[in-house]
């Protein structure tokens, strides 16, 4: 199989609410929006290297207790900080794990988790090792 783009799809419980927490909470930027009538169904937002597209409920769409987003960011505690000010909801406070990331774990308002990582500079991840 040759995958030319992919994405996660999340579908909020109310989506106007969700498109708010990820674009002005969380701070995503959106890529497009569509919809028909002049109502917004779906939000596709930038992902680093991918998308998340929020979409209206589905049957079955609501993300599991196995989903969670991952997140590298380059400065996980001052994200943390701001997140929390904001009032989204910390599992975890940004702590260095035993693999020598940093992470700090949050919910969205759906109880979706998302891992919050900082890669230091010295860490293997950052270069190819053969």
């Amino acid at each position: 199989m040759e995958v030319l783009s992919s994405r996660v799809l999340l579908a909020p419980s109310d989506l106007a609410a969700g498109i708010r927490w990820y674009t002005e909470v969380l701070g995503l930027r959106v890529y497009r929006e569509y919809g028909h009538g002049g109502t917004t169904t779906g939000v596709v937002l930038f992902l680093g290297g991918g998308y998340l597209e929020l979409t209206g409920p589905r049957a079955g769409s609501p993300a599991g207790p196995g989903v969670s987003l991952w997140l590298q960011t380059v400065d996980v505690v001052a994200e943390h900080e701001r997140l929390r000010a904001a009032g989204v909801t910390v599992l975890e406070p940004p702590a260095p794990m035993p693999w020598g990331l940093i992470e700090s774990w949050i919910a969205d308002p759906d109880g979706t988790r998302l891992c919050l990582v900082e890669v230091p500079d010295d860490h293997p991840i950052r270069r190819r090792v053969e």
